[in-house]
Parts: structure tokens; sequence; C-alpha cells
């Protein structure tokens, strides 16, 4: 026998023989690097592919917003239970949280996006969203196929995973804050490290992209009022006119990131939203703006919103005015910070399974993303899974009507995470079992 039909022997009898599990069994570097590609061998299997797909058709046509994706998780748990994967419900409304493994450390979860965006599909196709005014428009129901299409696989070979494998199905991502209130309610209980992922127009199908440290800014949106007094635009004289008032906050405002920011420490202000009047001669009573922004330190984006309220106040009184400032603390994400330790370790399991070639890394983004939360409060790692393929048109980016699924880039997702995970178990088995600790008992 070749060696190399040995090792993928050796590889193939480990993950499937009925042995009990032990952090005393190893395997060799070699070994370690063909459970990746063992993986996504499996993932490629027509059964396991088709059956992604139709998970993810059957979302895509039946889009929820943020905390109502009680179909969405109703298929999830349906799905599940045909695994015989236990699991919690409800976590943070119609979050679901599975288990597969021991109950016992080491804990590592994978994190699944449930929730659609409220706008109109535009793509004409069998499967196009059967709800008006909802879409899928950012991929959330492929990564609720992969992260099932990553259970189903490792379900097969649960008397074999060394610790416990944490399945995140979260609610609200897209404004919603679900990953804060999944938190708040032990989603993460015992848990060392989470893996999530998205699908990105940007790189090739087959290829993946992150870097360690900040990869997504921190942000949040205000709003605010200036009250002035209205009156007839022939005679401003006797009016507290809030429109030049507001108009000199939103000048006031773009110096706070040209005048006041490290040039080398990226921020973002913007104001997108003015309200304010009805006439074209009547000088109104108040105004109200809005808009967002962002940072990549958690230093900078507390100075910038404290700034923003001095501002905002300060200006209006100087033009007659006065002013409140609301910040919508819903919306509010930390930055995404992805860990370094975990940066290595997804760097070789990928390596394993696409090859050195296909990682690529990518710029930091001043875009936001609640999975932060759980990076946030234990070590986390967030990665682009490429979808784009010439051959089969543009794919077109987030949140556009137009947006498209490179369906090819399933089986890629679903090995990724299942990979990440039992490689991280079996690299961080614990020297000594705690017997007093809280472990998950769904097991």
């Amino acid at each position: 026998m070749g060696s190399s039909k040995l090792l993928s022997l050796l590889v193939t009898l480990y993950l499937l023989a009925p042995t009990s599990i032990s952090s005393d069994v190893s395997l060799s570097p070699e070994e370690l690097t063909q459970i990746p590609v063992k993986f996504l061998d499996f993932a490629k299997k027509p059964e396991i592919f088709y059956w992604m797909v139709n998970i993810r058709r059957k979302i895509h046509e039946n889009p929820e917003l943020g905390f109502q994706e009680f179909e969405t998780s109703k298929l999830i748990r349906s799905e599940l239970d045909q695994m015989g994967i236990p699991y919690k419900f409800p976590v943070a409304v119609t979050g679901v949280v599975g288990y597969i493994g021991t109950g016992q450390p080491p804990f590592v979860a994978l994190r699944a996006d449930m929730d659609a965006l409220a706008m109109e599909e535009s793509v004409e196709w069998e499967h196009k969203s059967k709800v008006p005014g909802k879409m899928h428009a950012c991929g959330h129901d492929a990564h609720v196929a992969m992260l099932l299409g990553a259970a189903k696989m490792l379900q097969v070979f649960r008397h074999e995973i060394k610790g416990t494998i944490v399945l995140v199905f979260q609610p609200a991502e897209e404004g919603g804050g679900g990953a804060k209130k999944m938190l708040d309610a032990g989603a993460l209980e015992n848990v060392e490290a989470i893996f999530g992922l998205h699908v990105s127009s940007l790189f090739p199908v087959g290829t993946v992209a992150s870097r360690p440290g900040p990869t997504l800014a921190a942000g949040g949106f205000f709003e605010a009022v200036i009250n002035g007094k209205g009156g007839h635009a022939a005679i401003p004289q006797h009016t507290i006119d809030p429109i030049v008032a507001a108009s000199n906050v939103i000048v006031s405002l773009q110096h706070l990131v040209s005048r006041e920011a490290d040039p080398l420490d990226s921020q973002v202000l913007t104001v997108a939203k003015f309200e304010g009047g009805g006439a074209f001669n009547i000088i109104p009573d108040s105004v109200t703006i809005g808009g967002t922004f962002r940072a990549f330190s958690k230093e900078s984006i507390i100075q910038l919103k404290q700034r923003i309220e001095e501002v905002v106040m300060k200006q209006a009184s100087v033009q007659r005015c006065n002013a409140t400032v609301t910040f919508d603390d819903k919306s509010f994400y930390p930055v995404t910070v992805n860990n370094k330790n975990l940066h290595e370790h997804f760097q070789k399991v990928a390596a394993d399974m696409l090859g050195v070639q296909n990682i690529k890394e990518n710029r930091p983004l001043m875009g936001t993303e609640d999975f932060s939360f759980f990076a946030e409060a234990i070590p986390g790692y967030f990665y682009y899974l490429g979808m784009n393929d010439e051959t089969k048109g543009k794919f077109e980016t987030g949140h556009s009507p137009y947006f498209r699924v490179n369906e090819d880039a399933l089986p890629y997702g679903a090995a990724l995470h299942a990979s990440l995970a039992t490689r991280y178990l079996l690299e961080n088995q614990p020297k000594t079992t705690l017997a007093s600790r809280s472990l998950h008992d769904e097991l």
C-alpha cells in the first residue's frame, strides 16, 4: 500500500473508529493536515452539497427580519432534530444553540447569523423571495446552510470529537445586536474560542480572506434635534433659524475627523439625514439631523461620540438654538478584532485545505459586524469566504437588491467550519479535568 493511501486510511480510521475519547490520543502533524481535506471532500459529496443548497433556497424564499426569524429557527431545529443534535431554544428570542461532542472541555463555537434585510429582491430566479419588501441580500441564508452542513458532517464523527462544538445560530445581526443578546443569555458559557464567516463576492470561490487584529470598525448612529423659532422667510430677524444652525453643526462635525483625529487612525463621521421645514417661505421651528460614526479603536470611538455631542450642543448654542443628541445604543457595535493565535490556527487549517496561495489578506473595512460582541468577550476569529466566479456573471456586494450567492462556495464554508473546530479541539486539549466545572448536560 502506498504511503499516501496509508495516511488516508489512518485519518479515516481515526475519524470513524468507535474508540473512547481521550486527550491521550493524538494525531501526527501529517494526519492533522489531512482533516481539512477530508472534510472538504465530504462536503462536496452530492448528498451533502445539494442538501445544503436546498436548505439555503428554502431560507432565501422566506426571509425574516431581526428577532422575527421564527420559521428560519423552526427549520434549523427540525434539521438538528433529524440529526440527533441537542440544542437550546429560544436563546435571544429566535436563536438556537446546538451541541456536538462530549459536553466536556474544551469548548469551541461556530456562528451563523439568520436575519434578512428590509429590501425588495430584484433578481429574477426560481427561488426569489416570496415576501414583499424582504430579502436575504447579505448571504445569511448561505451562512445558516453552511453551519448546518458542518453540523451534519460533525455529527457523523461525534464519538471522536475531543471536546464540545457549540453551534450558534444567531438572530438580528443587521442592526439588532443579536450577538449581544445571545451573550447575555449565556450562549457562550464555557466556550474558549469562536469562529464566524461571511460570504464575499470580492474574492474567488475556493479562497478565503482575513487578517489578525482589527478587521471591522466600531460604529454607531446618532440623531440630533436642533430647536429654534420658526417664522416667515421674509422676516428672518424675528426667527431663530435652526436650518442655519444645523448647517453650521454639520460643517463643524466634519472637522472632528479632519482636524482632531490622527491621520493614521481611521475614522468616519457622516451626516446622512437632514429633515426640516415643508415650505419654501417658512423657517421651521426645528431641524433633525442624523448620521453614523466609525473608528478602529475603543478609545477613538468613545472620543468621537463625546465630541459629536459637544459640537452639536455648542454650535447650536452659538446660533441661539438649543439641541438634544441621542445615540442608538442598540445599533452600537464594538471593533471586530481577530485574535492573533486564532489567526495562526486559521492560516494553518485553511492552507491545508485550500493551499497557501488561496489565503488572501483583506484590508480593514469601515463596516460593522456584531460578531464583535463575541470576539470582545472571548477570543474570536472572523473571515471572508470567496464566492466570485466570473463565468457565472457579476456577483454584487452585500445589501444590493441584485445580490446573489454562488452556491459552489457552500462546501468550502461547511468544511472550514468543521475543520477549524475539530482541529482546535485536538490542539487545545486540557491537561486536567476539573470535576467541579459547570458543563453542558444537553449531551
